[in-house]
């Protein structure tokens, strides 16, 4: 099944956040989704309830075992996550020395997820670690974007639209889009940065989630957007992303109907 990589070149955009409410709202859907955590934080495990006491996950094993699926947790039917895990200096290294002299590396780790039919494998993938970023982008049938609505972003677009030429090009059968996290129509910055997002990614802006205080509260609790606030403009937003992303990858879900692309409007 598809791999979907969710990927920023600036920290603190909310792709972690992203990551597991969307692995949550395409489980919803009736769809196996499985969250990935290449991200040394190990926060992702934090958004399905795994104790902060659990440093369980794959890194510490990887160099090792082939087979990363050991390490999956499940908090729920169709839910899981694969935990990046607490590494001793030794083992990390040696995650390390593999990332950067073994192209096949993560590969054959992610083999039995990418290769199980009717899961869907979403990673979150560390900002600041190219060797990661240049080993999953290959394997990526959809790359999502996070910024957020401010001028960090902006400065950030030059690196963006390198990003997706370069993932485009060498990836052609894939796809690349942004995320515009936390717009919030109350402050003028937001609506300008929206704007010319609009203007100059066209195609590209896949989707806007609203600021909205559910999501600090969801993240608080350890639970998913659509446990705290289902009706929240955040999980609404998250959810229309979903149904989007679904459709691109031509998944089917619901009673079996496609959802186009052009059903759901980048403004919704």
């Amino acid at each position: 099944m598809p791999l979907i990589s969710v990927y920023s070149p600036k920290g603190g955009v909310g792709k972690t956040t992203l990551t597991a409410n969307l692995c949550y709202s395409l489980a919803s859907m009736g769809l196996k989704a499985i969250a990935v955590d290449f991200d040394s934080q190990n926060a992702l495990r934090l958004h399905f309830g795994v104790p902060l006491s659990d440093d369980a996950g794959f890194v510490p094993h990887a160099a090792q075992s082939a087979v990363w699926s050991e390490y999956v947790v499940s908090n729920r039917d169709n839910v899981f996550v694969l935990p990046h895990g607490k590494a001793s200096k030794k083992q990390f290294a040696e995650y390390e020395q593999r990332l950067a002299s073994d192209d096949l590396f993560v590969a054959r780790g992610l083999h039995s997820l990418l290769n199980q039919p009717d899961l869907i494998v979403i990673a979150d993938l560390p900002s600041n670690h190219s060797a990661v970023r240049n080993a999953l982008l290959p394997l990526t049938d959809l790359l999502l974007i996070p910024l957020l609505a401010d001028t960090a972003s902006l400065s950030l677009l030059p690196q963006v639209e390198d990003l997706l030429d370069s993932f485009h090009a060498s990836n052609q059968d894939a796809s690349g889009h942004i995320v515009l996290n936390q717009a919030d129509y109350r402050r003028k910055m937001s609506k300008d940065v929206e704007s010319f997002l609009r203007e100059r990614f066209p195609d590209e802006l896949l989707g806007i989630v609203h600021r909205d205080e559910s999501v600090a509260e969801a993240n608080a609790e350890q639970k998913s957007i659509f446990d705290v606030n289902y009706a929240s403009i955040a999980a609404f937003d998250i959810e229309v992303i979903s149904k989007k992303v679904s459709a691109m990858l031509g998944i089917q879900i619901g009673d079996g109907s496609t959802y186009a692309h052009a059903d759901y409007p980048n403004n919704a």
